[in-house]
C-alpha cells in the first residue's frame, strides 16, 4: 500500500465479496494487522467500494472502544501500573464493543464509539458516528483481532526493556495474556471473515507507528502528541501479542496479505 493512494481496488474488491459470500444477515468483515500496517485505509475502501455498489457499510475500530483514561487509571492502581496504558488486551471495553455489534445486527439506530488518541481518552457520546439505517456490512479493524494467548512458558522471559525494567515479575504480561484469552474470544467469534496484512517483521513497527503519530499531529496542529522516544516505548507494550499475531494468525486468518516496509500488497 501507498499511503496516500491506499491498496489495489482488486484486493479491496476481494475483501468485500469475500466478506458478502459469508451468507450472514450482516456480515461482519474482521481486518487485522500490527500498527500501521494500513487496517484502517483498507477498511476505509471496502466500505468506499460496498457503496459503490449500492450497500450501506460501517467500520468499527478496537481503538475506539479502549477503556477510558479514568477507567485505566483505577485498573492501574489495583492490578499494575502498566495496565494504564491504552493497547493491549485488557485495556477495551468489550461489552460496550459487543454491545455496538449487536445493536448494528438488530438494525438498530447505533452510535459507533470514537476514541481521540491525541487526548488518550474517549470522545463524548455527542462526537461518536451514528447510524441511523440497517447495514449491509460492518468491518472491524484492530491491531491483534484473532490473535490466541501464548503458554504460560512463553511469557517467563522478557521480550524487551520495558518487560526487562517495568514488569520483572511477569504479572503485566501475564495479566495481559489471561485477557486475551479469557476475555476477547467472544468478539472473535463474531467474525465473518478475518484478513491480516502481514509486515515484514516488528522491527518495521517503530517507523510505521511514528509515521501514524506524525499524521495525527498534522492533522490538529497545536494539540500535543508523543515524541519519536515516546513511540518507541509505545510501541514495547505491543511487541509481545504481536509477534504472536505474526506466528499464529497465518494460520488463522481466511486470507494473508503479505506487505513490503513500504506497506505495498506483494503477489499471493
Amino acid at each position: 500500500m501507498n499511503p496516500s493512494k491506499g491498496f489495489p481496488d482488486t484486493l479491496v474488491q476481494a475483501a468485500l465479496d469475500d466478506a458478502l459470500s459469508a451468507g450472514s444477515r450482516l456480515p461482519l468483515l474482521a481486518i487485522t494487522g500490527l500498527q500501521g500496517s494500513g487496517k484502517s485505509t483498507l477498511a476505509a475502501q471496502v466500505v468506499e467500494a460496498a457503496a459503490r455498489r449500492g450497500l450501506r457499510a460501517a467500520t468499527l475500530s478496537i481503538d475506539d472502544v479502549y477503556l477510558t483514561r479514568a477507567e485505566r487509571r483505577e485498573l492501574a492502581h489495583r492490578r499494575h501500573p502498566l495496565l494504564e496504558t491504552r493497547g493491549p488486551p485488557g485495556s477495551h471495553d468489550l461489552a460496550l464493543a459487543l454491545r455496538t455489534l449487536d445493536a448494528l445486527a438488530a438494525g438498530e439506530p447505533t452510535l459507533l464509539p470514537r476514541f481521540d488518541k491525541l487526548s488518550d481518552d474517549r470522545h463524548r457520546p455527542d462526537r461518536w458516528t451514528r447510524v441511523d439505517h440497517p447495514l449491509d456490512l460492518v468491518v472491524v479493524e484492530g491491531w491483534f483481532l484473532g490473535t490466541p494467548p501464548e503458554s504460560e512458558a512463553a511469557l517467563l522471559t522478557p521480550i524487551n526493556t520495558l518487560e526487562r525494567d517495568e514488569d520483572a515479575d511477569g504479572r503485566w504480561r501475564r495479566a495481559v495474556n489471561e485477557s486475551l484469552g479469557r476475555d476477547y474470544p467472544a468478539l472473535w467469534q463474531r467474525f465473518d471473515r478475518l484478513w491480516y496484512l502481514q509486515a515484514p517483521g516488528f522491527e518495521i513497527v517503530p517507523e510505521w507507528r511514528w509515521q501514524q503519530e506524525q499524521a495525527l499531529q498534522a492533522a490538529e496542529p497545536g494539540r500535543k502528541g508523543m515524541t519519536r522516544e515516546q513511540v518507541e516505548r509505545f510501541v514495547q507494550f505491543y511487541e509481545r501479542v504481536s509477534r504472536q499475531a505474526m506466528r499464529t494468525l497465518p494460520g488463522i486468518a481466511d486470507r494473508t496479505v503479505q506487505l513490503d516496509e513500504q506497506r505495498t500488497a506483494q503477489p499471493d
